[in-house]
């Protein structure tokens, strides 16, 4: 995964360096990151140990009245916190976090089975796969593998994409959803393709993008959340934003979905439209007349309350992230745009209004997700996808 960055890590220096940064700023910047990073050491393993005698359960987020809400393994967001304690061994160096790392990749192992849902790329990646990336164990590069070969039993070569959720009461308007957040979940994919040798992986990988390329992304490069395929043709029957506030708006996580997933698919590919289509969605958030002065969004760049509407630091870390990563590939005009969006998002993010305080928040590290408004769950509390982003998007850039 981030080794793949290390050969640019020069040419961003020098770029950040011809910008002019005021090496006052940078201290206090790199202050930052350094007490968020502490923060997170400290969240995670009290979190662990708060789960040490719940072998089945992971963090998800809080309850409205302040307490932990756990999930099982098979739920989507199961594998983000591994991959936090992942980041913080990795930041650490403590053979104790590498053990609690392993502890909570080992709770959701069983996923690499899992064939009914296309969160195993989630699940498994950000678990076993930055484990994989610190340890070269290869038992878990033998998981990694098994669970891409879940994931493509989802693929539909007639609509060129893999089913992002089985059929069930609550999605029946629905034949065959493809969501934006399905991005995330090529990766898996495409890493399986270049180590094992699996061109068939890589093809289900650049398919599925192609074909959210062409109908999740409209005209002003906001996206869709949702589209849905029929099933006997193959062409889109639907396109909603199930869970932003219309059809027709921009829910704000989806929209970062979609500039990670498409920097990461350049990252693997090289393709040129992928980087378009990354660097075109981003413009779209930066350039946006309601992206408040400290870059995290509203839960919706079209909610009807703005600027009364709620922030959602998950989609704040996602897009912190992928800029970073982002910057790297495009001019130094754009690079520039880039690095300062998501430098400022950084520091957002590592201040008190966002950044808990050792031993509060339930143990989470960031505050002020939003996970499914028009549902009213997970209102304005912390989420653990949230928490994942941030940490890499923190050692993205202190590494990089």
């Amino acid at each position: 995964m981030q080794n793949k960055f290390c050969v640019l890590l020069v040419a961003l220096l020098m770029m950040m360096g011809c910008r002019g940064n005021n090496d006052d700023d940078l201290d206090e910047l790199g202050n930052m990151i350094t007490n968020a990073l502490e923060v997170a050491r400290v969240q995670s393993v009290n979190m662990a140990t708060s789960l040490k005698d719940k072998p089945d359960l992971l963090p998800q987020t809080l309850t409205p009245d302040g307490e932990l809400k756990t999930c099982t393994s098979d739920w989507w967001v199961s594998g983000f916190f591994p991959g936090v304690l992942w980041f913080v061994y990795e930041y650490t160096g403590d053979d104790e976090i590498n053990s609690l790392a392993r502890e909570f990749s080992r709770r959701v192992e069983e996923q690499k089975y899992a064939t009914n849902h296309h969160d195993v790329g989630f699940i498994i990646f950000c678990s076993f796969g930055n484990g994989y990336r610190l340890t070269n164990d290869l038992e878990y590069r033998d998981v990694i593998k098994t669970a891409a070969g879940s994931l493509s039993t989802r693929f539909d070569p007639l609509i060129g994409a893999i089913r992002s959720w089985d059929a069930a009461p609550w999605n029946d308007q629905w034949q065959y959803p493809v969501i934006i957040d399905n991005m995330m979940n090529l990766e898996i994919l495409l890493w399986t393709a270049e180590e094992f040798g699996i061109d068939e992986f890589a093809d289900i990988a650049n398919a599925h993008a192609k074909t959210t390329m062409r109908d999740h992304i409209r005209d002003d490069y906001s996206t869709y959340h949702v589209v849905s395929y029929d099933t006997v043709s193959g062409d889109p029957e639907h396109k909603h934003t199930h869970q932003g506030y219309s059809h027709e708006s921009t829910w704000a996580r989806g929209q970062a979905w979609g500039l990670y997933g498409f920097t990461m698919m350049y990252r693997y590919t090289e393709n040129s439209d992928y980087l378009d289509k990354a660097a075109r969605l981003a413009d779209f958030i930066i350039e946006h007349p309601d992206l408040p002065e400290d870059k995290i969004p509203y839960w919706d760049f079209d909610a009807p309350d703005i600027p009364n509407e709620l922030r959602d630091a998950s989609a704040g870390a996602i897009i912190c992230s992928a800029l970073l990563e982002l910057s790297r590939y495009v001019d130094d005009d754009r690079a520039k745009i880039y690095m300062n969006t998501a430098t400022t998002q950084l520091r957002t993010l590592s201040s008190p209004p966002y950044l808990a305080e050792k031993g509060t928040n339930g143990n989470f590290i960031l505050k002020h997700g939003v996970g499914h408004m028009p549902n009213g769950t997970e209102i304005d509390v912390p989420l653990t996808y949230a928490d994942y982003y941030f940490v890499e998007a923190l050692m993205r850039y202190k590494q990089w």
